[in-house]
């Protein structure tokens, strides 16, 4: 069975794909050519990246932006700026709190504490991801939305963010519900919340919080995919992440190795590179006998492009080997 076997869609219902693990193992690279196979399939993609670091543009060799962007055919693109997304949530907490006056409320006291718990809703990277999430959630818009995440610590983090903001959220109500009396001088404090009725809105942001945890941990509709290349590091980090998101519940179907070195005689540091690699395929192989375990060959050129990606995407998920992709290539 390839990797592609494993794909599952509902209908009617999008399919959430995150492709993880440690920084530098090419997460960026599988994320995008597994976005451009599935529209290359008549499945309608988005590729989300979550990583500060910008590298999907790099990738895909296009300006992406902080908007989804038409890449090609069936394939949609945005790129998550937190250092943006963060200027814009205090400009905007900073105009609010200019506009409060301290003689209208129940004491400065209490004014300041409903400031200070405004002030310390969760990250903006994590909050930007999580509200494209929220909202390709419940349209149904995309058949397939692949995330692209930061290396395994932040992404922990972003999948963390359901139970920090519901927690928020149900402070936030009962902080709004002993000001009711000054609710208009807090209007639109909450993120994703530009409704007159805040106390609808929050419960509805509940809802949709507690929709998020249901998808994100259903194996039908959501599936992680982690990275790794034949090292230690990469391994043992890979190996922590999906106890990590065991707790999240969350369905981690296969282990991609990624750079696997080719076995060359003629070349005793290559022999010693292959031996050594495959000494750690060995190790993932006992690690992760709980997931589907596929093997990318080192390519030989960078990997950057949407023709190289496809390839790459070939390789990946129809079992194509470098030799068959390249000979294609040539006769196109």
């Amino acid at each position: 069975m390839g990797i592609g076997d494993i794909f599952k869609f509902k209908e009617g219902k999008t399919t959430f794909v995150f492709v993880g693990g440690k920084g530098g193992v090419g997460k960026t690279s599988i994320s995008a050519a597994t976005a451009i196979w599935l529209a290359k399939h008549n499945r309608k993609t988005l590729i989300v990246s979550t990583d500060p670091a910008h590298s999907l543009s790099d990738s895909l060799e296009t300006y992406i932006g902080p908007d989804p962007r038409l890449i090609m055919s069936n394939l949609y693109a945005v790129e998550i700026d937190p250092e943006v997304a963060m200027a814009r949530q205090q400009e905007e907490l900073k105009n609010k709190k200019s506009l409060v006056d301290p003689q209208q409320v129940m004491g400065l006291d209490m004014l300041e504490d409903q400031l200070d718990l405004a002030s310390s809703a969760p990250g903006a990277d994590e909050a930007a991801a999580f509200e494209i999430f929220l909202q390709v959630m419940t349209t149904n818009e995309y058949d397939v939305v692949v995330f692209d995440t930061a290396p395994t610590g932040h992404t922990l983090r972003f999948l963390s963010f359901p139970d920090l903001m519901e927690s928020w959220v149900g402070k936030m109500l009962k902080v709004r519900s002993k000001l009711s009396a000054v609710k208009s001088t807090f209007k639109n404090l909450m993120p994703f919340s530009d409704d007159d009725n805040e106390q609808l809105e929050l419960e509805e942001t509940k809802r949709k919080i507690e929709e998020a945890r249901k998808v994100m941990s259903d194996p039908e509709q959501t599936t992680f995919k982690m990275v790794v290349i034949p090292e230690e590091m990469s391994i043992y980090e890979s190996e922590r992440g999906i106890e990590a998101l065991k707790k999240y519940n969350m369905n981690v179907d296969s282990v991609i190795v990624n750079q696997v070195m080719p076995d060359v005689d003629n070349c005793d540091f290559c022999q010693s590179r292959y031996k050594l690699q495959q000494k750690r395929i060995e190790l993932i192989s006992q690690k992760f006998h709980d997931q589907s375990i596929f093997q990318i060959p080192l390519f030989k050129e960078e990997i950057k492009g949407i023709d190289k990606l496809e390839e790459l995407g070939q390789v990946l998920y129809e079992n194509k080997t470098l030799n068959q992709v390249e000979k294609d290539a040539i006769l196109l």
